[in-house]
């Protein structure tokens, strides 16, 4: 079976990127995060929780993401916010 990349988490290396569009503002923000720091364990898999200020209009939004056994993303929610999709990175 093969797994399809996921449309908004980008991987390099050991870490993570993302982007979040906050919601009162529209403003983008990148997140990076790594699996030795910032992941940790769960029963099924990983899980990661961040905290996103924008830097420019201080809008705050929430990311979390759930993580199989092999890092695949199997839930993503944001508070605040959207994610945005690899496609439209620029």
């Amino acid at each position: 079976m093969f797994w399809r990349r996921d449309e908004h988490v980008k991987e390099e290396g050991a870490a993570f990127l993302v982007r979040v569009r906050t919601a009162a503002h529209r403003e983008v923000v990148e997140v990076r995060f790594t699996r030795t720091n910032e992941v940790s364990q769960t029963r099924d898999g990983y899980y990661v929780r961040k905290v996103i200020v924008a830097p420019q209009s201080l809008d705050r939004a929430v990311l979390e993401i759930w993580f199989d056994r092999r890092y695949r993303p199997v839930r993503k929610v944001v508070e605040g916010g959207e994610l945005v999709p690899i496609r439209e990175w620029r």
